[in-house]
C-alpha cells in the first residue's frame, strides 16, 4: 500500500452519499471507482478484481446480500458491507455470506477508512514475503501456505473467505490455546469487539462446517462457554457445526 495506490469499488445508489464518500477516500489514499447498482458492478469484479469492495446492501434490483453471493461464486475479493439496517440478523446473514467487514450507515467516515485499510493490510501482508520459519502452518490434517494463501485439510482444498482465513490462522498459531472472542476480533478483524457482536461466531460456524465436509476429525474447533474457542489438537469427535 505503500507504493500502490488500492483500488477501492464503491456499490451504492445513493449518487450524493456515494460521490462524497468517493472523494473521502480517494484523499485518503485509495483510488474509488462507483457504481450504483449490483448489475452493473459484477461483471467488472469478474474481470478486473478491485483490491476491496464496499457493498452497500439496500440497491435497487439484486440487493447487496445477493450481489455479494455472485461475487463469492467467482472471487475471493475483500467484501465490506454498507448498510442503514443494523439488525443483528442481518450482520449474520452478510458474514454467512462471505463479507469481510460489516458496517452500520450511519458511521463516520474515518472509521470505513481505518477498516479499509486494516483489511488490505492484512490480505497484502499475507500475500507478501514472510520469514523463512512462517511460510506455512501445519497443525494435524490442516495445512495453511501463507505465501499463495491456500489452505489444505488432508489433501482438500478449503475455499475460505478472506475473513476466515484469518480466523483460522490466528486458532493455528495459537492451537490448544484458548482465544477469547474479543482476542480473535481483535486478531482476526483487527477491530475491537462490539456489543452483541457475533462476526466471530458466525465465522467459526461457518469454518466447522467446512472442515467438517472435508472429514477432519483433529484438530476441531471447540468452544468455551463464557471462555472463548480453541483448536483442539487432542483426537475426539468434532463440535457439531452451528
Amino acid at each position: 500500500m505503500d507504493q500502490v495506490t488500492p483500488n477501492l469499488m464503491l456499490i451504492d445508489d445513493d449518487a450524493g452519499l456515494a460521490g462524497m464518500l468517493g472523494e473521502f477516500l480517494e484523499l485518503h489514499g485509495f483510488k474509488v471507482e462507483v457504481f450504483h447498482s449490483a448489475e452493473a458492478a459484477l461483471s467488472r469484479v469478474k474481470n478486473t478484481p478491485p483490491d476491496l469492495v464496499l457493498l452497500d446492501v439496500m440497491l435497487p434490483g439484486m440487493n447487496g446480500f445477493e450481489a455479494l453471493k455472485q461475487i463469492r461464486q467467482t472471487s475471493d475479493v475483500p467484501v465490506i458491507m454498507l448498510t442503514a439496517r443494523g439488525e443483528e440478523s442481518d450482520r449474520i446473514m452478510g458474514f454467512m455470506g462471505g463479507a469481510d467487514d460489516y458496517l452500520p450507515k450511519p458511521f463516520n467516515p474515518l472509521e470505513l477508512v481505518v477498516r479499509a485499510k486494516a483489511i488490505l493490510k492484512r490480505v497484502k501482508g499475507s500475500s507478501a514475503t514472510p520469514r523463512q520459519d512462517a511460510e506455512s502452518l501445519d497443525v494435524g490434517l490442516i495445512k495453511i501456505d501463507l505465501r499463495r494463501r491456500e489452505v489444505f485439510a488432508g489433501d482438500t482444498e478449503l475455499h475460505l473467505t478472506a475473513a476466515e482465513f484469518r480466523v483460522l490462522e490466528h486458532l493455528m498459531r495459537h492451537a490448544n490455546e484458548v482465544l477469547s472472542r474479543a482476542k480473535l476480533t481483535e486478531l482476526a478483524l483487527q477491530r475491537p469487539i462490539e456489543a452483541y457482536d457475533r462476526s466471530i461466531d458466525t465465522l467459526i460456524s461457518k469454518l466447522r462446517r467446512k472442515l467438517a465436509d472435508a472429514n477432519v476429525a483433529s484438530p476441531t474447533i471447540r468452544g468455551l462457554r463464557g471462555h472463548g474457542y480453541v483448536l483442539d489438537t487432542a483426537a475426539g469427535p468434532a463440535d457439531k457445526p452451528s
